[in-house]
């Protein structure tokens, strides 16, 4: 395994493989991120859907989300336990706001 130090944006390879994995390590970086994030956002969606009172579009963003949540455990990207946790949490708002309803 090739280790390459990064510093700064800066890297400090000297052969053409550490520098190949230094680009395939920051292009799994970003897509990792922006796969947490997109996450993030959807169970943002539901919690405000439901802090609205909006049945229908909580329902709606939370299956939404549940597929996204459940994609990036598949990949290994969270761990399984930790999908199952945020879906159970998700779901607790729609109980709670179907049962004030």
């Amino acid at each position: 395994m090739i280790r390459v130090l990064v510093i700064r944006g800066m890297t400090l390879a000297n052969t053409k493989q550490a520098l190949k994995k230094t680009r395939q390590i920051n292009k799994r970086r970003a897509n990792n991120r922006w796969q947490q994030s997109r996450m993030t956002s959807a169970i943002k969606k539901v919690l405000q859907a439901a802090a609205a009172s909006n049945l229908t579009l909580a329902q709606s963003a939370y299956r939404d989300a549940t597929a996204i949540i459940d994609r990036m455990a598949s990949k290994g990207l969270i761990h399984v336990n930790k999908a199952a946790r945020h879906k159970s949490r998700l779901n607790a708002h729609l109980v709670r706001l179907a049962t004030a309803a």
